[in-house]
């Protein structure tokens, strides 16, 4: 098969699977596919930005996914007005504190005179600061956590529109990521790969341990929709009417026309991520990219900035990663921070570039959608087929040791599935040209 017809092939492929899916299964897991092979594919396009056109390596993935969660918590959801007047500004106060002790400390670092009175000028603005920002910070915390903790317990949102949480959510991934940038984008690609790992535990950790944001681990959940509530729909005699006329009944079809009414949103979102990635890619920035990526000397004794153009493409990567985590959570309606997993779901969006196509954003998009079908139906299969094969054993350990295996069978897939692409097609699926 040629280059330019493998993308249209394997498009037509990922929509028989899912097609597949809704005849033989239900439509509603069909969608729940569609809607989730959306969202993973805008994560592979990002990851592609940062390693198909710069080279870089970053295993940082769910946490900015994360941060752009923690955005819809923080712009749609309703505040919590008590908690604010409890201790909104002392917290307001108490991390502009720790701003200003990290501007100080950096500004006495650069100014003062090598030697003992610059380590000890930047220890004691270090010192002094963190106490001062404690004793602001962690009294505050207390007040807010202590508003109807069984509840809220947090500070809430702005009450937004949930839409405006999806930018909003890339813009908090974009600042996270300079921040990560300026410090790391000069490291070595494995030691990127280790601190962006790291820095991704450390978010999401202060995302489990800091109640007064987002609840910690206990969730939050009725997130605002943008969409509507399958209650209001069975509700309505239009949409029953209207149900009736296709031979649904008015639970199915409001389930149905919701998830269906999320896969418009996130289509329309892909299409313009993925546009706007094409015409970065054949742009004069685009082709500089890939210069650095193929030829970091090269391309710096051509007068190009490498650490510059590093620190934009993985703010704009960082950035779709927000915007996909702020999706997800829209989607689910509540932000879960223990769900995001920085080792296990890090490497599924791997995966996904790898097979798709590094370099190559259709090639990525395709993999997203591929993976996650694999993904999601390897699981039910591989039971089924243990069942199948186990059907005529008698009752034992080895019968319960084979049905039982079916639970792993998603790893050894994504495994078995990676290897053959990598022998087969190093390239991926739909290489890059």
């Amino acid at each position: 098969m040629t280059q330019s017809m493998r993308a249209p092939a394997l498009t037509l492929v990922v929509a028989l699977l899912i097609l597949g899916t809704g005849f033989f299964q239900s439509w509603n897991s069909a969608l729940v596919i569609l809607n989730m092979g959306i969202i993973s594919a805008i994560m592979a396009l990002g990851v592609n930005l940062q390693w198909g056109f710069a080279g870089l390596f970053n295993v940082g993935v769910m946490g900015f996914v994360a941060l752009g969660g923690l955005a819809t918590v923080l712009v749609a959801t309703p505040p919590t007005r008590e908690a604010w007047s409890a201790g909104g500004l002392g917290v307001i106060a108490g991390l502009l504190m720790g701003a200003a002790t990290i501007v100080a400390a950096i500004y006495a670092n650069r100014n003062l005179p090598k030697g003992r009175v610059r380590f000890l000028g930047v220890a004691a603005i270090l010192v002094v600061g963190f106490f001062v920002y404690r004793a602001i910070f962690d009294p505050a915390v207390e007040a807010i956590e202590a508003i109807n903790p069984a509840v809220t317990g947090n500070i809430g949102g702005l009450g937004l529109p949930v839409l405006l949480a999806w930018p909003a959510g890339g813009l908090l991934a974009a600042g996270v990521a300079w921040l990560i940038g300026k410090t790391a984008l000069g490291l070595r690609s494995d030691y990127l790969a280790i601190a962006t790992l790291g820095i991704a535990e450390i978010v999401i950790a202060v995302m489990k341990n800091e109640d007064w944001l987002a609840r910690g681990v206990k969730n939050v959940i009725g997130i605002p929709r943008p969409v509507a509530y399958e209650v209001d729909l069975q509700n309505s005699e239009s949409f029953v009417a209207g149900a009736a006329k296709l031979g649904l009944d008015p639970v199915t079809a409001s389930t149905v026309y919701v998830k269906l009414s999320y896969s418009v949103l996130f289509t329309v979102v892909l299409v313009l991520l993925l546009v706007l990635s094409q015409l970065a890619l054949k742009s004069p920035w685009g082709r500089m990219m890939r210069a650095i990526r193929d030829n970091e000397t090269a391309a710096e004794a051509m007068g190009k900035d490498v650490t510059k153009r590093h620190l934009q493409i993985f703010v704009l990567g960082s950035a779709v990663c927000g915007i996909a985590g702020a999706m997800m959570v829209t989607l689910d309606s509540q932000l879960t921070p223990s769900s995001f997993q920085p080792l296990r779901f890090t490497f599924l969006i791997w995966v996904m570039v790898i097979v798709g196509g590094s370099g190559n954003n259709y090639g990525a998009v395709l993999g997203g959608f591929l993976v996650w079908f694999l993904w999601v139906q390897v699981e039910p299969l591989g039971n089924f087929v243990m069942q199948t094969i186990t059907s005529g054993m008698q009752d034992g350990t080895l019968k319960s040791h084979l049905i039982d295996s079916a639970a792993h069978m998603r790893l050894m897939t994504m495994g078995i599935v990676l290897l053959l692409v990598l022998r087969f097609s190093p390239r991926g699926l739909v290489p890059e040209r």
